[in-house]
């Protein structure tokens, strides 16, 4: 879903029905990576909010990425090892969501497992997992 926004509080404001849930993830995912920046990224049909180690804030596309979309909020992991992917790793451990190869898409936070996604972020950003 594409939403028009400058600033990462346009962001969360741009959907008032998905915000609580937005800013509820942003919150673990910051208090889980204090090592992170987070800014827009704004693609031809998608704008997300990404989240890029300080050390590795070159990378185009972010390693840890969120966004609403229509029916759900999508997020979006971009982290392999030997062939799989990190969602492929823990999908069976994430709670009430619908996965795919590189994205965990749930309708509310609180159908997050939240001990299991702070691990599967500190391993999105592990040396251990390569950015896909």
């Amino acid at each position: 879903m594409k939403i028009i926004a400058e600033t990462v509080e346009a962001f969360f404001n741009a959907l008032p029905e998905k915000e609580a849930d937005l800013r509820e993830l942003d919150a673990l995912i910051m208090s889980t990576l204090p090592e992170v920046e987070r800014r827009l990224k704004i693609a031809p049909s998608i704008t997300l909010l990404g989240y890029w180690l300080k050390t590795k804030s070159e990378l185009e596309w972010p390693p840890i990425g969120i966004a609403p979309q229509k029916n759900h909020i999508s997020l979006y992991i971009n982290a392999w090892k030997d062939g799989e992917s990190l969602v492929e790793h823990y999908e069976e451990r994430l709670g009430k969501t619908s996965n795919g190869v590189g994205c965990i898409r749930f309708k509310k936070f609180s159908n997050l497992i939240e001990d299991e996604l702070r691990q599967l972020l500190m391993d999105a950003v592990s040396p251990d997992w390569s950015y896909g």
